[in-house]
């Protein structure tokens, strides 16, 4: 997520990895809920590119306290154009070449961040400024961006929260590039939905097994719980494509899965899909995929 137009944020983004759900069992309840209530591509690709300037690999990063004031501004102000829902403004801060790392450009990100807006007209993003360098006439600037807020949907309180890593390239007043480094996101809905946390690593190679664990870290008592988990490809044509689910019937202690990927290398949004009887959580993280030959670079927490 300037007329300084330096560093573009996204105020969409994943939520990165929360699609619109279409359930297909005895959950009827929540089907609706979860058909208006999650538009996975939309918030995922509108927060990260919307808040990413730069793409390609930063040397010899500087302190964001040393960062020149036209960055700053730049990232105030674009923060600024995102809580205000300007969309014309936050047009302007972007290259009409501008791509990302999901091989999506200007003309949608606009229409994901748009259609964003409309199913969430309440939500609030912050940056903050990690690290800067200049690399010949550019700026590249790694960025943090926390996007959350919350709509009432058919009777029922819907929040999400998203925390957004990238990096963006800045030139000619404008961005040109962004390379998302990390996403989470997480919606809920309900009284009462299901408390959990998401083990997952950040990056792993082709082929290698990991775990997925989505821990629900509260007693559920007599509640039954349902959900499931999904994995698919990073890719500009599936921001805004409904995903069909099946639940199934969970122990008490969430989802616990062991995955391997082997098919090619790049970016996977693996989600998970807990409800019981008044609540539901979806936690969405997005999985690097590297070759075999070389582990792709991190930040640092």
């Amino acid at each position: 997520m300037s007329i300084v137009q330096l560093f573009k944020l996204s105020p969409m983004g994943n939520f990165g990895t929360l699609q619109q759900i279409f359930l297909t069992n005895k959950s009827g309840q929540w089907s609706s809920c979860f058909r208006r209530a999650m538009t996975k591509a939309a918030i995922t690709s509108s927060i990260s590119v919307l808040l990413s300037l730069g793409l390609g690999t930063v040397s010899v990063a500087a302190d964001a306290a040393s960062a020149p004031p036209e960055l700053r501004e730049a990232i105030s102000e674009i923060e600024a154009a995102a809580n205000d829902r300007d969309l014309e403004r936050i047009e302007e801060f972007y290259s009409s070449s501008f791509t990302n790392s999901d091989e999506l450009n200007r003309q949608e990100l606009m229409a994901t961040l748009k259609k964003l807006w409309e199913q969430y007209p309440r939500l609030n993003y912050r940056t903050e400024l990690v690290s800067w360098e200049r690399e010949g006439e550019a700026i590249v600037a790694e960025t943090i961006t926390y996007v959350n807020g919350s709509v009432m949907r058919d009777g029922r309180m819907v929040r999400i929260e998203s925390i957004l890593r990238s990096r963006q390239r800045f030139q000619n007043e404008e961005i040109v590039a962004q390379e998302i480094l990390a996403e989470t996101t997480k919606v809920t809905a309900g009284n009462n939905p299901p408390q959990v946390t998401l083990n997952l690593p950040e990056q792993v190679r082709l082929g290698e097994p990991f775990n997925f664990d989505a821990i629900v870290t509260e007693p559920l008592a007599d509640d039954l719980l349902m959900g499931t988990a999904i994995e698919e490809q990073v890719s500009s044509d599936r921001y805004l494509e409904p995903t069909e689910l099946e639940l199934d019937l969970l122990p008490a202690g969430g989802i616990f899965k062991v995955g391997r990927i082997t098919d090619k290398p790049g970016d996977r949004w693996v989600s998970a899909i807990l409800i019981r009887g008044d609540g539901m959580t979806i936690v969405s993280q997005r999985l690097h995929v590297v070759g075999n030959t070389a582990a792709r670079d991190l930040p640092q927490r």
